[in-house]
């Protein structure tokens, strides 16, 4: 397949909007008719399944902690899923878009509206009834804190 961007195009890697747009993709089956002979059939259209967007995230760590940021701008904290193993957390959630406008008054269409989710899989085993998340200006923040791997407990044997 030939490459139709100039040469410019292809050496910033910029993209004709035109040309960035994500088609309709439709799948046909054809689902037999009960009662009828096994030769006839009905043509069914299903539509692709929307894509999800993915959340950009930081993570790094304290002495303490792993600590997570990541942008949820327009989101409301009730329409946030947060689900945390002591390995893993998954960040789902929904930005819903409030004003309607016309495709063609835009001039520039770059924010990401529908759902989205992140899934990070933790470089180390953290507390899960420790964990804290806050957002502030649109940033969500979560603090995880590691568990203690070498914390040694005295277990006292009971007589029955």
């Amino acid at each position: 397949m030939k490459d139709k961007r100039s040469f410019f195009e292809r050496l910033t890697g910029t993209v004709n909007p035109k040309e960035d747009e994500v088609e309709d993709v439709r799948v046909e089956r054809r689902l037999p008719v009960k009662g009828a002979d096994r030769r006839k059939s009905v043509p069914v259209i299903e539509e692709s399944i929307p894509e999800e967007g993915e959340l950009t995230a930081d993570v790094y760590q304290t002495p303490d902690d792993i600590i997570i940021k990541t942008i949820v701008a327009g989101v409301r904290p009730e329409d946030l899923d947060i689900s945390i193993t002591r390995d893993m957390i998954t960040i789902r959630g929904s930005r819903q878009e409030s004003s309607e406008v016309n495709d063609g008054d835009y001039f520039h269409k770059e924010l990401y509206w529908g759902t989205f989710s992140r899934t990070i899989l933790l470089p180390q085993e953290i507390d899960v009834d420790a964990s804290e998340a806050s957002e502030k200006h649109g940033l969500l923040m979560l603090r995880l804190p590691k568990m203690d791997k070498s914390r040694q407990t005295k277990l006292k044997v009971r007589s029955s």
